[in-house]
């Protein structure tokens, strides 16, 4: 039989190295599947048990292999659902196509069922790249253009494939004459650096600096030995944004961790007392953890002329690859004989983890939710791979994980989506059978969309080479980060109709399923159960009983933000008792009062 044009889709998708989809089916996409089923030895079809669930996972198998992730889903409804997930890829610089059907070409504009306006609705989200196909001879070319363009700009691309094309005689080579497209598959990342000019200006600049602070992020993933010479070189320390978390690892004696609302006390006095900024691979958004105004010369590293310059007004913007810059930065600099503000840093770091530790330790009710985290950090396996939900648990995840070398890691980041550590984990477990991910999920997110995709994980499991697959959820029965938002941003109680949460027993769930099921409600089992998790022979869910009263205040806390939040209490919220109690425990270990003053 000859090919039609969805068998020469996947066959093109298969020259560019795609070997996963992930999707859902519908009658829009009849003709794809029937492809998949006469090609089963080209992809692995992962069934989600919803079209966002299979956006986030194709963002996060980009994530943690750097591969294009594809996605598929019907039209109209279907192709609706795909957007949260998208737009985490988007907005994370991802690149991600997603394949979606439509109603016929001949019904088109006919307000027919399920028609809906694709080309719009994918506009914002895949604006790099969006095209709908309307004739077999342009499948080569849309497919190419699409993956292309996808992984040069890490952006999402769409195609939009009418039901009516999909099964229409497939063209393979378009006809040598006017008003044909001729494209070829294959995308090679080019070397990418500033000029010997701007090299020597910025070198210049951090030669001069007496106290430098480097900030990396999510672009600076694999330039982790580069970033390493560059702080020993300048004698300084280096902050992670919570998508760099992976980028070094948290043993090194100068990491100072991460910066933000969700950072470190030293990543907070580093940049509040910096003289020179370098930020690499970095658009993080937060400028009042970022130096002040005039306090500090600045240098950006970004592939993204577009990113460069929008967080802190840098003196030199520098458009290259992070590796490779800083490859031709590093003999250019100096270094440093005055090793003080180094020794300071490093001084600042180890205090901050005996906090951490002392922090965490604290008695709760029932269980302190960062002592979970840190009785989980040194038993991870070599090569973990963790994912973590938007909520308090990035706050446990982004404080207390400590990252070490081959270790993997991601959040929803500029999106903060609730929802993706899940699919996260699970995207990297097909990505990767014989490591071992663990996604951290609070009860919210995994009422969201986590429950269903246990379904999922009982459907692969057995494929895995190394079963295991490690779900915690942090079951406080309260949607956290937003009371705590709500306490603190807004001066404003916790509202129950809003933030209270049903319980569900996760654990027997799980059991249900086939799957492992740990119930934790003492701080003495919590490090029994991840034991007995990482040793299981099957997916396992640990259901946690956190309290929601630990408090999860930044590093610095301004006087406004302390303001809302006595007013919230003298508003009768109605934790008050515990908020209280457990804010009392962190005063004492440290954490509140002017951690963040300038030095004397």
């Amino acid at each position: 039989m000859a090919d039609k044009v969805s068998d020469f889709l996947l066959k093109r998708l298969s020259e560019w190295g795609i070997r996963r989809i992930f999707g859902y089916p519908g009658d829009g996409i009849l003709g794809i599947m029937g492809a998949l089923e006469r090609h089963p030895d080209l992809f692995q079809f992962v069934q989600v048990r919803h079209e966002e669930m299979a956006a986030f996972m194709a963002s996060g198998h980009a994530k943690f292999t750097g591969e294009l992730g594809v996605c598929m889903a019907t039209s109209g409804p279907g192709a609706i659902h795909l957007l949260n997930g998208l737009y985490d890829a988007k907005m994370d610089h991802q690149p991600v196509l997603a394949i979606v059907g439509q109603s016929a070409r001949s019904a088109l504009g006919g307000n027919y069922q399920q028609e809906v306006d694709l080309m719009n609705l994918f506009k914002d989200v895949a604006g790099e790249y969006v095209h709908t196909c309307t004739d077999a001879v342009q499948m080569r070319q849309l497919v190419d253009r699409a993956c292309r363009i996808a992984l040069a700009e890490r952006t999402v691309t769409c195609i939009i494939m009418p039901k009516d094309v999909q099964d229409l005689d497939a063209v393979e080579k378009p006809p040598h004459k006017h008003n044909t497209v001729h494209t070829s598959a294959g995308y090679f990342y080019p070397y990418t650096i500033p000029s010997k000019e701007d090299l020597q200006r910025a070198a210049d600049i951090l030669n001069e600096g007496k106290k430098v602070a480097i900030l990396i992020g999510a672009g600076a993933m694999d330039a982790g030995p580069e970033v390493t010479k560059v702080a020993n070189l300048l004698g300084c320390g280096v902050a992670k944004a919570l998508l760099g978390k992976a980028a070094l690892p948290d043993d090194l004696p100068f990491v100072t961790g991460g910066l933000g609302l969700l950072g470190t006390t030293p990543s907070w006095n580093m940049m509040m007392n910096c003289d020179t900024l370098l930020m690499v691979g970095s658009s993080f958004p937060y400028s009042e953890f970022l130096p002040k105004e005039g306090q500090a010369r600045g240098i950006q590293i970004d592939i993204d002329p577009r990113m460069v310059g929008i967080r802190y007004p840098m003196e030199l913007n520098l458009i290259g690859d992070s590796v490779q810059t800083l490859r031709a930065l590093i003999p250019l600099l100096h270094w440093k004989q005055d090793r003080s503000w180094r020794e300071k840093i490093e001084s600042d770091i180890r205090d901050w983890w005996k906090t951490v530790e002392a922090r965490a330790k604290e008695s709760a009710d029932p269980i302190n939710p960062e002592f979970v985290t840190w009785e989980l950090s040194p038993r991870l396996p070599d090569k973990a791979i963790l994912s973590a939900d938007s909520g308090t648990t990035a706050n446990w995840y982004g404080r207390t994980i400590k990252m070490r070398q081959g270790m993997k890691g991601s959040v929803s980041g500029s999106l903060a989506s609730l929802g993706a550590a899940v699919p996260y984990a699970i995207a990297a477990k097909f990505a990767y059978p014989d490591r071992v991910p663990i996604a951290l999920t609070g009860d919210g997110a995994f009422q969201m969309n986590g429950l269903n995709e246990m379904i999922t994980v009982k459907k692969y499991w057995k494929e895995w080479s190394d079963p295991r697959l490690v779900f915690i959820v942090f079951n406080n029965q309260d949607l956290n980060q937003v009371t705590w938002e709500m306490r603190i941003e807004a001066g404003d109680p916790k509202l129950p109709m809003t933030q209270s949460i049903p319980d569900m027993p996760y654990a027997a769930y799980a059991e249900s399923l086939g799957l492992r099921g740990i119930r934790v409600e003492k701080p003495e089992d919590v490090g029994r159960a991840i034991d007995e998790a990482l040793s299981a022979n099957c997916p396992t869910v640990i259901d946690v009983y956190t309290d929601p009263d630990v408090p999860t205040l930044p590093p610095h806390i301004t006087f406004e933000e302390a303001k809302n939040y006595s007013t919230a209490l003298l508003h009768m919220d109605p934790d008050e008792g515990g908020i209280i109690k457990e804010s009392i425990k962190s005063l004492v270990e440290g954490i509140l009062p002017g951690l963040g003053e300038k030095d004397k």
